[in-house]
């Protein structure tokens, strides 16, 4: 199932859990950058302009957590589509800082990949 290569930021600093995401999307036919923190996901943004959606963890290292990442996102990228996942906290769409969706890890691969088509409109 080819999704004409709609470009996905995955942040997750644990790599078992990125490279697991990162694959599942991948064979859906996105086109998948991953970064293991918030800096990192920077640089590709800065870097990569046809990414369409930031798929990003909270709990991170770095210079800034998940939260964080997804207002800089949001501010400096407006058209860039969130969702943020964490195993730790349970917060509802409505308690991002952003507009965006919420997921609890574990997640499920087909209801995130569902999501983000209908996110940017696919």
């Amino acid at each position: 199932m080819a999704h004409n290569g709609i470009a996905v930021l995955v942040v997750e600093d644990e790599t078992l859990i990125r490279m697991d995401i990162a694959m599942s999307l991948t064979d859906e036919g996105f086109t998948v950058y991953e970064a293991a923190n918030a800096d990192d996901a920077i640089v590709l943004l800065n870097t990569h302009s046809d990414i369409r959606l930031l798929f990003t963890d909270i709990d991170m290292p770095g210079s800034m957590d998940g939260l964080k990442l997804a207002v800089a996102v949001r501010d400096r990228w407006p058209p860039v589509q969130i969702i943020v996942t964490s195993g730790h906290r349970n917060l509802t769409d409505d308690a991002l800082p952003v507009k965006g969706r919420f997921f609890s890890k574990p997640y499920d691969h087909a209801r995130v990949v569902s999501t983000m088509l209908e996110m940017v409109g696919a």
